[in-house]
């Protein structure tokens, strides 16, 4: 196998993969980074972003992440098209395995694989994912003010966010598959008692339907029993709230992750359990999940690298 030596290697290009590349290529540590499997990240499918900072009149997601690409390789990133398939963490330099051809042989490596959002599996959420479908209601819920909306899941997630669309939209459904929600019971009552909520119990989502975009969604209840009952309900947008599955498969087996498979830091920091071994972005945030944060823990976690190599070599 072709094996290759770096200073510092960057897997992923969300927002926190090409911060970490600005900040490290600017120390000059010659980053080489790796796109992954979505190249720029969730973003791409985001038609708009309004709430980044340096944007006024808003951009697309797509457009966003090219800024930022092309800003890293202005300051020496070496950007490469390729996925992370395996990883050997056990000493120094670290070596991480590229399309499972190349292995590459780094004293310092930032893990920015994002995380992706659990869908459904219906193939309309890929028909008109950015044109209506969105698993961020934080991101996209701004452009459907006055409009209706609905939410899938049944948790707290989902709660939060037919409360913060609801607060936007004329109307929320709150699709749920059970006959109750999993949610805190706090958040339950909140949601009940939302005069713009409905809740939709022991629901299921058939497909979607719109000529270009969602216009309404084909639902199911008591699925399968002798009282289903099919209709169809008009909507604007169609939000998922059933998770998200953080892109950290490869790392678990060196670096401690949550019950839910994040990445887990030391407070405050980019940095892992292993020195010279960083996370940021959204492998490592279940909370917020936003470009803006993903930015900053990218910054940190390439300051942390500079950082690490300056006292090693001391």
């Amino acid at each position: 196998m072709e094996i290759e030596k770096v200073t510092c290697l960057i897997i992923g290009s969300g927002p926190a993969g090409f911060t970490a590349a600005i900040y490290t290529a600017r120390a000059n540590l010659s980053p080489v980074l790796y796109e992954g499997i979505q190249p720029g990240g969730q973003l791409t499918i985001t038609t708009e972003v309004e709430n980044f900072p340096g944007y006024p009149n808003g951009v697309s997601g797509t457009a966003m992440m090219e800024d930022l690409k092309q800003q890293s390789i202005q300051f020496g990133t070496d950007v490469r098209r390729g996925i992370a398939t395996a990883c050997d963490l056990s000493q120094r330099p670290y070596k991480v395995t590229i399309d499972g051809v190349k292995e590459i042989a780094t004293d310092t490596l930032i893990i920015c694989t994002g995380a992706t959002a659990k869908f459904l599996g219906l193939p309309d959420e890929k028909k008109y994912e950015g044109k209506g479908v969105s698993a961020c209601a934080t991101c996209d819920g701004f452009f459907y003010r006055k409009k209706v909306v609905a939410v899938v899941g049944g948790g707290d997630s989902a709660c939060e966010e037919a409360l913060y669309l609801a607060g936007l939209a004329s109307k929320v459904y709150l699709i749920v598959r059970k006959e109750y929600l999993r949610a805190s019971q706090i958040m339950q009552d909140r949601v009940a008692q939302h005069p713009k909520i409905e809740i939709l119990f022991n629901t299921n989502t058939l497909g979607l339907f719109g000529e270009e975009f969602v216009e309404g969604a084909h639902l199911v209840k008591f699925q399968g029993e002798a009282n289903e009952e099919r209709w169809d309900i008009a909507i604007d947008g169609f939000f998922l709230a059933i998770g998200h599955q953080p892109n950290s498969d490869i790392f678990r087996h060196a670096l401690p992750t949550d019950g839910n498979g994040y990445i887990k830091t030391q407070w405050g920091t980019a940095k892992t359990r292993l020195p010279g071994v960083f996370a940021a972005g959204d492998v490592t945030d279940s909370n917020y999940r936003q470009a803006i944060v993903a930015a900053a823990t990218g910054c940190i976690a390439a300051i942390e690298a500079e950082r690490y190599l300056n006292n090693i070599e001391e």
